[in-house]
Formats: C-alpha cells, structure tokens, sequence
C-alpha cells in the first residue's frame, strides 16, 4: 500500500466549484482508499491505495464528476515524489517567504518549447525553474501581482497544472510520512 497526495485543480478558490472536505473525504473513503485524510480547504487530499497513480486519478476524477457534476482534475504524487520536489529546490536561500514560493504540479513534464519563448527578463524580480514535472516559482512581490503567473497556464503550457505555496507543500510532505 502507498500514500498517495491528491491534489486538486480549482477548487474553493473564491465563491467558485466550492466543495467540502468532509465530502471529498466521504467520496474517497466510498472509494475504498484508507487513511483518507485532508489539508485545509485548497483541495490536498492523503489516501492509502495498491493502485498505480494514473488509476487512482482517473477514478477520483470521475467521482467527483459523479458527486459535483463539474470536471474536477487531480495530480497525484507519492511521499517520495514530493521529497524530490523538496530536496530540488532551487530557490533555497533565495525564496525567503514560503507564501511567496509556489510549487506547479504538472499531470506530466512542461513542454520546454513554451518555456523556452519566456524571457526570464522581463518578468523580474520573479523567477522560475522546471523541474521533473513540476515548476518552482518565486513571487516575492506576491502572487497577485506576477505577471509570469498570466504565462504559466495550462493552455500556456499545455499540460494540467495545479500549484500550492511552499508551506502546504512542506505540510503535505510531513503527513505523507506518516
């Protein structure tokens, strides 16, 4: 069995495809997974499963289309996935505020051909680097005014995207642990 971190797309953000935790707990229990945990209200689930990633995605994305009736999309990442994100930093020392460093997480690797046409430039002080299948973001004027955050799209990098700060990224690594 592996612990698996779900993380949504979109949801709670504002009045907008508002969804509870206590539901999504409920719908992913009905599911059979175990330990089903959450963490805040972003859309940050943990279960337990002997299924591979792109099932376990696959099933909770038709779930919650069958619960809500809105196509809500996931990345899943183990423990150890989320390790390598933390031990590849490569802002550390630089991204001062974990509110102000965000973390991308890509359903598969960005496509370099789009991020290549981004003059790093003209969207200083921000910074960004690709990793695996994620991209590191630095805001450190904040994410409400980045402009790179306009660029870094799904369309734009066509491929699913879902980002959480540092904090939550460190808090989730914790409770995958466990």
């Amino acid at each position: 069995m592996t612990t698996y971190v779900v993380l949504l797309r979109g949801v709670n953000l504002g009045r907008n495809r508002r969804l509870a935790m206590a539901d999504l707990r409920r719908w992913l229990e009905a599911l059979g997974y175990a330990n089903v945990r959450t963490h805040l209200q972003s859309g940050n689930a943990l279960v337990t499963s002997d299924q591979k990633p792109a099932a376990l995605q696959k099933q909770i994305e038709k779930r919650l289309e069958e619960e809500t009736g809105a196509s809500i999309r996931c990345v899943v990442r183990t423990h150890d996935d989320l390790q390598r994100v933390v031990d590849g930093n490569p802002f550390e020392g630089v991204a001062t505020d974990p509110a102000r460093f965000v973390v991308a997480f890509l359903a598969e690797p960005a496509k370099k051909a789009r991020l290549a046409t981004l003059d790093p430039a003209e969207y200083e002080p921000e910074r960004w680097h690709i990793g695996q299948r994620e991209i590191y973001l630095w805001h450190p004027n904040g994410i409400n005014q980045s402009k790179l955050t306009n660029e870094l799209t799904d369309r734009n990098l066509g491929v699913l995207a879902t980002a959480r700060n540092w904090n939550t990224v460190l808090k989730l690594l914790a409770m995958s642990a466990d």
